[in-house]
């Protein structure tokens, strides 16, 4: 590995680096080498590709601001968060990125529709991943807000 390679392979380890910025650039040209052309977007997803961003960028200042630590998991809150959108699902950061990615799903059609499946069960599996270590921080406590509040969607998941 060169030391030039060093930085991008960092970057590329940020989830939102991936899901915000590499994710829509490479659905962008496969749709144009589908297309051979500039592809058809549908202008409809973009109020989900802003909400989705929105949201997880907002929330991040939330949870770092109350809670501590850094962004995910590696640098992990100092104390849990029970307020703002975090009353209604356990996961509302990782609920931005699958927002986005349903926009783009809607946008690019397609393939775009297999990538937002695959994220959905790989965050899936990474919030249910987080469980035990946020349980071991945060103890009872902590169960007592996984059995009040959701993993994804209010009063329902």
């Amino acid at each position: 590995m060169t030391a030039g390679s060093r930085p991008l392979r960092r970057w590329l380890k940020g989830t939102s680096n991936r899901t915000f910025v590499l994710w829509p650039l490479l659905l962008l040209a496969l749709q144009a080498v589908i297309d051979r052309g500039w592809p058809q977007v549908n202008l409809w997803a973009l109020p989900l590709l802003a909400w989705g961003y929105g949201q997880y960028k907002l929330v991040g200042i939330l949870r770092t601001d109350r809670g501590g630590g850094g962004p995910g998991m590696s640098n992990p809150p100092e104390r849990l968060v029970m307020t703002g959108p975090y009353r209604f699902t356990r996961n509302p950061m990782y609920l931005g990125h699958l927002i986005f990615f349903l926009g783009l799903a809607i946008a690019f059609s397609g393939v775009a529709w297999l990538v937002f499946a695959a994220h959905l069960a790989w965050f899936d599996r990474r919030a249910r991943a987080d469980e035990p270590h946020l349980l071991e921080l945060f103890g009872p406590a902590y169960a007592d807000y996984r059995n009040r509040v959701k993993r994804w969607v209010p009063g329902v998941y």
